[in-house]
């Protein structure tokens, strides 16, 4: 089933009296969510009894999990040095996902850098080839590893970039952050059809079922002639894009994915809220 949940606490996390991770399932239960993802943004530096944990509270509650891994990924780099730092970077957030009880790691896959565009996609595309056996030797399969969309124009991820990535093997699922699509296309994302067009376009590409549960973002962001800027608030009125079309190109499409949104500070209101529409609570 379709879920909806916050990446990271937003402000009212400890204005509800909550301090830790582990108390996330019952701030979940708060605002009826459903999910909620980790980010390892500048680093894995958590033990894994603490992931124990973590995993743990999130069971008895019910709740899902996920993963983003570290931000320093960079698939395109020429240094092959760095590349091994990129692939363990990956690898050991898989390991703390499968601490965690969690099925899905999201990341950045690469900067375009000083080279020319098609040849970073190459490189990213034949680095992404040695990830996944790296994943089956360490024998994380069942994890989904998600490649994002990614919303700066000299950052290595379109949506077409991302299907591309995602053939490779089954373990690769599209990780579709539709506040960078939005940015990176000067504001493309703005009726039922636009989000609808992206959706058939990949289940078109990817099919059905690798689709049918993917992983999104989503979260309003302002952007410029570079792409994104800044993520805002669901209150901002400026900026896209606005949940209520992509929601209806959902359920038209009749996917379930795991939404997980990234507002700046109020998260689990917005995903709150975007449950609330989705489920015709709000109109």
């Amino acid at each position: 089933m379709i879920k909806f949940g916050p990446s990271g606490n937003g402000a009212s996390f400890s204005a509800m009296g909550f301090r830790h991770t582990e108390d996330d399932p019952e701030y979940l239960e708060r605002f009826g969510l459903d999910c909620f993802e980790y980010s390892f943004g500048r680093g894995i530096t958590m033990s894994e009894g603490k992931a124990k944990i973590i995993g743990e509270a999130f069971r008895q509650r019910g709740k899902q999990f996920s993963v983003h891994a570290p931000y320093f990924i960079n698939f395109a780099n020429p240094d092959d040095a760095m590349a091994e730092k990129s692939y363990a970077y990956v690898i050991n957030s898989a390991k703390y996902a499968r601490l965690f009880g969690s099925e899905r790691v999201c990341f950045h896959p690469a900067a375009q850098g000083k080279a020319e565009r098609r040849d970073a996609v190459a490189l990213t595309s034949e680095r992404l080839k040695i990830l996944r056996d790296r994943i089956y030797e360490e024998g994380l399969e069942d994890i989904m590893i998600c490649p994002e969309t990614m919303g700066k124009l000299a950052q290595i991820g379109t949506i077409e970039e991302v299907v591309e990535f995602c053939k490779i093997d089954k373990i690769f699922v599209p990780c579709v952050d539709f506040g960078h699509v939005n940015a990176r296309e000067g504001g493309s994302l703005k009726t039922t059809e636009d989000f609808r067009a992206r959706l058939d376009y990949m289940v078109s590409e990817l099919g059905y079922e690798k689709m049918k549960n993917f992983h999104v973002h989503f979260s309003k962001i302002e952007y410029g002639e570079k792409g994104e800027i800044r993520h805002l608030t669901f209150e901002d009125k400026k900026y896209g894009p606005e949940c209520e079309p992509f929601l209806e190109a959902l359920k038209g499409a009749k996917l379930e994915p795991y939404i997980v949104t990234e507002s700046a500070g109020t998260q689990a209101e917005d995903a709150k809220y975007m449950k609330d529409c989705y489920f015709g609570v709000r109109n």
